[in-house]
């Protein structure tokens, strides 16, 4: 897998999901912010495995970024990220650790303990 792309991938090759759980909880950050704000995923060099995950507000879609919609959430991703992301599943749990967004990516040969950062 390369670290660019040359031109942006159509939406439905490479599908992305958002479940209802993460869905709620991304509209529910978001009621608190400006119109128009989203929640950007992102898929970034770097955590102890080789790429981790960014999860950040962002008011700026851009035109090649894949765009996630359900039950009034609305997450964004960037071509180059759909690339390593594709296939995956991006949930929200609530556990005895903490709660958080996590990502089940078909795409990891292997992640670290806390699941934010993985290798292709």
């Amino acid at each position: 897998m390369t670290d660019t792309l040359t031109a942006p991938v159509p939406a439905a090759s490479i599908p992305v999901t958002l479940t209802a759980r993460a869905a709620s909880q991304v509209a529910q950050i978001l009621k608190g912010e400006n119109e128009g704000t989203c929640l950007r995923v992102s898929v970034q060099g770097g955590g102890c495995s080789g790429f981790q995950y960014d999860f950040r507000l962002d008011a700026a879609r851009n035109d090649d970024d894949l765009v996630l919609e359900r039950d009034g959430a609305t997450v964004l991703i960037d071509p180059v990220s759909v690339e390593y992301l594709a296939g995956s599943e991006i949930d929200y749990v609530d556990d005895l650790i903490g709660s958080s967004f996590k990502i089940a990516n078909p795409n990891a040969t292997s992640s670290c303990g806390c699941g934010t950062s993985f290798s292709i």
